[in-house]
């Protein structure tokens, strides 16, 4: 396993023969890496020659009163991940290599950057996709991979894609849950033993969406209503919103008669958790 900071130089190294388009799996994240990531990994090296994985906390995607200057950074604990998940690349920059003196370009997904976890965490999306979109410029991937936890992240990063013809195909892998039900985050060690305890009952609440769906229950209210109580009874919890959206648009949805996406975001403490289900309407 090779660590590369320099972006030129990784590009280089990655355009050699055999190193180039399809054989190239990539996995980008903020490192804490834990079993989800690994299932990231273990999926590119099944499909690619080589796998790339970057390790950057992105500061552009972090507001002004968000987690940056706390955010878990075992980066020594992640190369041994790496190395041990059969990386070939790991991607380890500086915020001054990524983002040097003077810079300025910024790249925006109108409409599906103002839905949902936009709210709480305006210009957040703004920072994913222009991180994403250098990280694809400097890594020059066939395949992206990305977890169903972040959905809305997923979509964002899918109509980017689209939209400005990186000549990339997307991979979207399940979430990665504990025994118990809560969805891995790096996150999760921010709550304490109650608060993680507390916390299950999103995936529990996701599970009542898809029983009243397959019970007959088609008015998205109705199910939301629902999902809402059960999460209101542990006392920690403070709901930022429930949703039910179309997979495509994340635009509201209020008769289920389509796929669609059943997305939530709870504090628990300072410690803010998302979650999602697809509900299959076929």
């Amino acid at each position: 396993m090779r660590v590369i900071r320099d972006p030129k130089r990784l590009n280089k190294l990655l355009k050699k023969p055999g190193n180039s388009g399809k054989g190239i799996g990539f996995v980008p994240t903020m490192g804490a890496l834990h079993q989800g990531h690994l299932s990231l990994i273990k999926r590119a090296r099944q499909e690619n020659n080589t796998v790339v994985v970057s390790i950057f906390v992105n500061p552009k995607q972090f507001g002004p009163k968000e987690d940056l200057k706390k955010y878990p950074r075992p980066f020594k604990r992640d190369l041994a991940f790496c190395r041990k998940a059969g990386v070939d690349f790991v991607f380890l920059p500086d915020d001054k290599i990524i983002y040097p003196r003077g810079y300025s370009t910024f790249v925006n997904v109108e409409g599906l950057s103002s839905l949902l976890c936009a709210a709480e965490r305006p210009g957040h999306f703004r920072g994913v996709a222009t991180i994403v979109a250098k990280l694809l410029n400097i890594v020059g991937p066939g395949l992206i991979y990305l977890g169903q936890k972040d959905a809305q992240q997923a979509v964002i990063i899918k109509r980017m894609i689209e939209d400005l013809n990186f000549p990339v195909k997307v991979r979207i892998v399940p979430t990665v849950r504990q025994k118990d039900g809560l969805a891995l985050s790096s996150r999760n060690v921010y709550l304490n033993k109650k608060q993680s305890s507390d916390a299950v009952v999103l995936s529990k609440a996701l599970h009542l969406a898809k029983s009243l769906f397959k019970g007959g229950t088609r008015h998205s209210g109705r199910i939301i209503s629902r999902m809402r109580q059960l999460i209101n009874k542990k006392k920690q919890a403070r709901i930022d919103y429930v949703a039910i959206v179309d997979l495509e648009k994340l635009e509201k949805i209020k008769m289920i008669d389509q796929d669609c996406l059943v997305a939530l975001a709870v504090k628990f403490g300072n410690t803010r958790l998302i979650d999602n289900t697809v509900i299959n309407y076929a």
